[in-house]
């Protein structure tokens, strides 16, 4: 009879039910002992209903119960030589932390008979006697690990694998436990029901149950499925290893999600050292036919189909499955937060969007297809689109009126609901600008910039090309879409767009007008817009489908990308700290003006001024009092850098950096002695975006122009111009402050490289060395 104590039965009520009654009693015995336990009865219809898996990765963090399955490929070295204890311990540690969230841990190790192996190898070998050990015929010392009987290497390694999983877990103050299960506790009913009756009230107690088939005595076993049991006539699933053990354990205690750790990333198409194989980051049972085994792992009992097979035989019973590689830093709590890692395995995934591996490939393919087209088809695309925001503004206006009425209501900043914000007049001057890019496209792609003849007949030259796949993300500026996307078709870059949930309705509104440009050229799946689940964390790992990552967004996100992506390039900038210097020879009346703008204008903009510098002669006339009445009077928050707050007895508050983009109405202000001084200062505390010095001295105002090392150095302008529309470029993918590839807005050129293309008749390096043929390098004009 099922013993329930008073803590088991206080947690009834919790989704952790089904342990306290026992998951191997019938609906009508659950029901008996649910009746007195005053438990809902929705929370019954809920735990009868049948279970079915997480739609996709997102929901994998709902996991309450978990089953983890330890491959031997994970456990032991790669030398062969013991268990791989620095590995094990980071496993164990994930699994401590999911117990200590409240999680319900079950683990599925293998590695006994590997590590009872190495224990009997070394009492083999210590047994030898000198003779033997020098002895050249002897080959017992090479052959000691694989003439050891399996069965007595499992007895010796059982009880040791478990003590050390025993001190691994208590450094987390986490019980465990060892359960050791043979063929007939599947088939026999009396032992089969024991055996769930003891995880249970194990798991009850807070207890982490270590399963493993006692490989000491244990001859293959069998449950219910295909297999004929021998000696019984049923069918059943054969259990040769633990994949199979872990499936069937997932299944019967209604596990939400089962992780089978391996030595592979996950499930390919074929064996992942084939050429063409490919990582199925999910999978489906219709997708069975499409995978092609190899062989199995070294030191384990079963391969890639075994996995395969056990995975889906638990997902028809409603278990997510993840097969991973379990030599991946901190694997498991990576997969429970949603990140794309190994193969996920779901009944549901067949009605998901195209995935953006997929969405990757098409703009390589996508991206080809523009460079074939001739300039005219290209700059005839983005005329389309440009024709298309004026013509279709109606419907841009309605999804851009959802997104700002949600956006309020959840609250968004008062700047970002100011970017997300579209109107005619934008979409007008978006137009525009799309035009000028057409307009002037049509020597982007496939431009000489140099050519020399290196010999008689042998002609090297230098063209433009696109840089290939271009990753853009961005966040509350739906205007951001059709221009990176005009100036992808002008340069023939394939590109992905990945846009805030804030502007949901307006980024797929204008990517249809996007893909309705790109149809009349016959290039649709050049540009696609990622509307699916992912991490950007996985985007940023997509290095050989995506060359380039250009973040347009705050400060926040371009940081985060630029530190999260480790192998793809990113172009972009994470502060515009931009300082206005007012010279001691200014004119007031520009400076009041070039001041205004810069701060004013459009405050949340990158290009806007944060800092502003003044010659302290001014503090002795009016223009300092006058700037702050000014500012004052548009609104803007004033804050005193050092030297200004020790002058005034009563002004601002001072601030808490001069490195601080404040993207408002807010502002630095603070006191230099000279030009050299207002320099330094800038190349300590700005961002190298764009700065400006207003002086009517053209000397000073060129050696500030050749001394300030940034992306853009102004005189006697806003910095608001900092700009790709107001540059003529048409528009830009953002501005840049890197020192490679490209700086300051970066428009079409920016989205460009070269390659090299040499035409000759039957020339080989050879006969240069040997003085056959001469070298002329000469240059020739490029027209």
């Amino acid at each position: 009879m099922f013993r329930l104590n008073k803590n088991v039965i206080n947690k009834v009520n919790g989704k952790r039910f089904f342990t306290v009654i026992g998951w191997d009693r019938t609906a009508a015995e659950r029901a008996k002992i649910l009746q007195g336990l005053n438990v809902d009865k929705r929370t019954l219809a809920s735990a009868e209903r049948k279970q079915r898996t997480f739609t996709d990765r997102s929901q994998l963090k709902y996991a309450r119960r978990l089953v983890v399955k330890l491959g031997s490929a994970v456990i032991t070295r790669e030398d062969g030589n013991g268990l791989a204890l620095g590995r094990l311990a980071s496993i164990v540690e994930q699994v401590a932390e999911c117990h200590h969230e409240g999680r319900e841990c079950i683990m599925v190790t293998s590695g006994a008979v590997a590590f009872g192996r190495q224990k009997l190898t070394q009492e083999l070998l210590m047994s030898l006697s000198m003779r033997e050990t020098l002895s050249p015929s002897d080959h017992t010392r090479e052959d000691a690990g694989s003439i050891l009987d399996p069965r007595a290497a499992a007895a010796v390694g059982q009880s040791e694998l478990m003590s050390m999983y025993d001190a691994m877990f208590s450094q987390y103050n986490v019980k465990i436990a060892q359960v050791l299960v043979t063929k007939p506790d599947f088939y026999n009913d009396e032992t089969r029901k024991n055996l769930f009756c003891t995880l249970s009230e194990l798991i009850s107690l807070n207890i982490v149950p270590i399963v493993n088939t006692n490989d000491a005595v244990s001859p293959p076993m069998y449950i219910h499925d295909d297999t004929v049991v021998p000696g019984t006539g049923k069918k059943g699933l054969g259990i040769k290893d633990n994949d199979s053990l872990s499936a069937l354990l997932a299944a019967e205690i209604q596990s939400d999600l089962l992780i089978m750790m391996s030595d592979v990333d996950g499930i390919y198409n074929k064996p992942p050292w084939e050429d063409g194989a490919r990582m199925m980051h999910t999978y489906t049972s219709k997708e069975k036919d499409q995978v092609q085994f190899g062989q199995k792992s070294k030191v384990g009992t079963g391969g890639m189909d075994s996995k395969v097979n056990a995975a889906t035989w638990a997902m028809a019973r409603g278990v997510s499955v993840v097969i991973c590689n379990g030599m991946q830093e901190k694997a498991i709590k990576t997969i429970i937060s949603g990140r794309k890692v190994g193969t996920f395995f779901t009944d549901y995934a067949t009605s998901s969007p195209t995935s953006v591996d997929v969405l990757a490939e098409n703009a390589r393919t996508g991206s080809r297809a523009l460079q074939r087209l001739s300039p005219a088809d290209r700059a005839s695309a983005i005329h389309s689109l440009a024709d298309l925001l004026v013509d279709k503004q109606e419907q841009i206006m309605e999804a851009n009126s959802k997104d700002l009425e949600e956006a309020t209501k959840s609250g968004l900043a008062a700047p970002l609901l100011s970017r997300l914000s579209l109107s005619p007049s934008k979409l007008k001057t978006l137009s525009v600008g799309l035009k000028q890019i057409a307009d002037s496209s049509y020597e982007n792609v496939g431009r000489v910039l140099r050519k020399t003849k290196l010999a008689e007949n042998l002609v090297l030259q230098q063209v433009t090309v696109p840089i290939g796949v271009l990753l853009v993300i961005f966040e509350s500026r739906p205007d951001s879409l059709p221009q990176v996307a005009a100036l992808a078709m002008a340069s023939a870059n394939g590109l992905l767009l990945k846009g805030g949930k804030e502007a949901a309705h307006s980024n797929k509104a204008l990517m249809d007008l996007v893909k309705e440009s790109l149809k009349t050229v016959g290039a649709d799946d050049a540009i696609s817009l990622v509307s699916t689940r992912e991490e950007i964390s996985d985007l940023l790992s997509m290095e050989k489908h995506i060359d380039l990552i250009i973040p347009r967004g705050s400060s926040d996100l371009v940081r985060n990308i630029q530190k999260q992506s480790q192998h793809i390039p990113v172009l972009g900038h994470a502060e515009g700290i931009c300082h206005v210097y007012l010279d001691k020879d200014a004119d007031p009346v520009k400076a009041l003006k070039i001041v205004r703008d810069a701060k004013c204008d459009y405050p949340a903009a990158c290009n806007a001024m944060e800092t502003l510098l003044i010659h302290e002669d001014h503090m002795s006339g009016t223009l300092f009092n006058d700037l702050c009445n000014m500012l004052k009077k548009e609104g803007v928050k004033i804050h005193a850098g050092p030297r200004l707050a020790s002058q005034l007895t009563f002004g601002p508050p001072a601030a808490r950096s001069m490195k601080f983009e404040y993207g408002a109405l807010e502002c630095c202000i603070e006191i230099v002695s000279d030009m050299d001084e207002a320099i330094n200062h800038i190349h300590k505390f700005g961002s190298s975006h764009t700065d400006v010095i207003v002086t009517e001295n053209d000397n000073t105002a060129k050696r500030f122009l050749n001394s300030v090392d940034s992306a853009c150095v102004f005189h006697n302008v806003s910095s608001r111009f900092a700009d790709g529309f107001r540059f003529g470029l048409g528009a830009e993918v953002g501005i840049s402050t890197a020192r490679i590839h490209a700086r300051g807005p970066v428009g079409v050129e920016g989205l460009l490289t070269t390659k090299w293309i040499l035409e000759g008749t039957d020339h080989t390096a050879a006969e240069f060395n040997e003085g056959k043929r001469n070298w002329l390098h000469e240059t020739l004009p490029i027209n």
